[in-house]
């Protein structure tokens, strides 16, 4: 099953937000219908529309990566975003589990909108 497109018009809707992130790496369903994939660029949210690309920065090094949502979640109370492992790596917080991080269109400019 192939995730829907959004119009580029729902992307600039997307606003910066700032707040928990932690990883996963299960090999079942995803809400999309797609296998996960834990290599892939991916995450799960609640909100936002499956197919959206997002831009996510972990505030503690200012990494950047953009990940594509095709799940739902997470369900733990403080957490925003659940990036697979290997968009995890990129950020550099595979080893904490969590990271602080700003999620904003993929065009952002990493403004620094979170303190």
């Amino acid at each position: 099953m192939s995730i829907p497109r959004i119009a580029d018009a729902q992307v600039n809707e997307i606003k910066t937000t700032c707040g928990g992130a932690s990883w996963y790496a299960l090999h079942s369903r995803t809400a999309s219908g797609e296998r996960m994939n834990p290599a892939a660029m991916t995450a799960a949210h609640k909100t936002l529309p499956l197919g959206s690309k997002v831009k996510v920065t972990n505030l503690r090094n200012n990494k950047s990566i953009v990940v594509t949502i095709n799940d739902r979640g997470p369900f733990v109370k403080g957490r925003m975003i659940d990036l697979s492992k290997g968009a995890a790596q990129k950020l550099d917080f595979i080893h904490t589990g969590t990271a602080r991080v700003q999620i904003e269109a993929p065009g952002g400019s990493n403004g620094g909108d979170c303190a």
